[in-house]
């Protein structure tokens, strides 16, 4: 007997920014709302796993540090059009598409004969048209959206191979719904949870964190969610709502399921968690606090207005996990060595013992700060290839 489409295990990947993989992977074996995705395998470009549909939803409301989540159809070999076309019409298009539903396909091509996107993209559609008796709409799907758009299809040649993925995210995973205001060079959430994930800040047991560069508050913002286990996407939707197989009392109950566990958990640890976010811009931080009221933490969050030379860090030991401007996405016309060497003598002189991490994308800045760094992980920000440094304050 066929399994239900339910309890059916899918092929998932997990999609991250460059450098977030192994931390993505790291994320799903520890947190036990994501135990329905299996084996995770890290990858080039992120994370494979394995689930059902009640794993897929879970892993698109839980997951910090995945920009999107697509669902693999399937894998065959395609050295010409009419096998591209025969084959990717044998795949299970009705699971996630209505009939002339809307659709872009977006297509790379590695050492392949096909080698024309535009043409591969074009015979997937019609394949798609074949089997679901219409054919698609085509049209351009937008990944900074939050409404509903055209459901994107991922076709990856490589070596003859054809690898076709449909897209369960929609919107991309950094968009929690929390930031309309923003500052200048705002970090993506995604990053910042893994900056917060690498620092080795324990959001079970949270020891007091320290941002004195908060911008528009994206750092203490995702450490409170984490550390009150906020479900990062309780207020957004998906492309999967829009699937014809999609389970509407599978999703609610995990909804439910979520609240009950932050309501607990805020019940547990509220009065005990100390975030103290500091931009000596008011404007960042009128940003950031009215960021961290439509988020849901505004009330274990400390903001102020002030230098970094004004810190009054907490007598206890902590974290310090900051993005300091580096030059290259803010332009203060000031000599950032100067606030390096100043961050340093700040930090060792009112921090001893903690531990800190910066992301920046300059060592000789992060020399400045005299500071002992270790600086072997990589990010790419917006672009750019930024390093996370990682050490005690000495």
């Amino acid at each position: 007997m066929a399994r239900s489409t339910q309890t059916a295990l899918l092929d998932l990947f997990l999609v991250t920014a460059p450098g977030l993989a192994s931390l993505c992977a790291e994320e799903v074996r520890g947190n036990a709302l994501l135990a329905g995705l299996q084996s995770p395998q890290v990858e080039s470009g992120g994370v494979a796993v394995r689930g059902d549909l009640a794993a897929l939803y879970s892993a698109n409301l839980h997951l910090r540090t995945a920009s999107r989540i697509l669902v693999r159809l399937g894998e065959f070999h395609a050295e010409n059009f009419s096998q591209l076309q025969t084959r990717a019409a044998l795949l299970d298009w009705e699971r996630y598409l209505p009939p002339g539903g809307a659709v872009d396909v977006r297509v790379t091509s590695h050492k392949s004969r096909l080698y024309h996107t535009g043409a591969v993209a074009e015979r997937v559609a019609n394949a798609i048209g074949d089997r679901l008796g219409q054919p698609p709409l085509l049209q351009k799907h937008d990944e900074e959206r939050d409404e509903a758009g055209a459901q994107l299809i991922v076709v990856r040649l490589l070596y003859d191979t054809c690898t076709i993925s449909v897209d369960a995210s929609g919107a991309l995973l950094h968009r929690r719904g929390y930031r309309l205001a923003t500052a200048k060079a705002p970090l993506r959430e995604t990053l910042a949870a893994g900056l917060l994930l690498a620092s080795g800040w324990d959001g079970d047991a949270p020891p007091p964190l320290l941002d004195p560069f908060c911008g528009s508050g994206t750092i203490p913002i995702e450490a409170a969610m984490l550390a009150l286990q906020l479900a990062p996407g309780r207020n957004r939707r998906f492309a999967f709502m829009d699937w014809p197989d999609f389970a509407v009392a599978t999703w609610q109950t995990l909804l439910e399921r979520a609240d009950a566990l932050a309501h607990a958990r805020r019940a547990q640890i509220g009065d005990r968690l100390v975030i103290q976010a500091s931009d000596r811009d008011a404007g960042a931080i009128e940003a950031a606090q009215a960021n961290a009221q439509r988020a849901g933490v505004a009330d274990v969050i400390a903001f102020a207005c002030r230098a970094i030379s004004a810190i009054e860090p907490p007598d206890a030991p902590g974290h310090i996990v900051t993005n300091p401007p580096y030059g290259q996405r803010v332009r203060s016309g000031g000599d950032l060595r100067n606030l390096y060497a100043q961050l340093g003598k700040v930090l060792r002189m009112h921090c001893p013992g903690w531990r800190v991490t910066l992301l920046s994308a300059d060592r000789a800045l992060l020399g400045q700060t005299g500071l002992r760094l270790d600086t072997s992980l990589t990010f790419v920000n917006g672009g750019i290839d930024v390093i996370v440094a990682r050490g005690v304050v000495t």
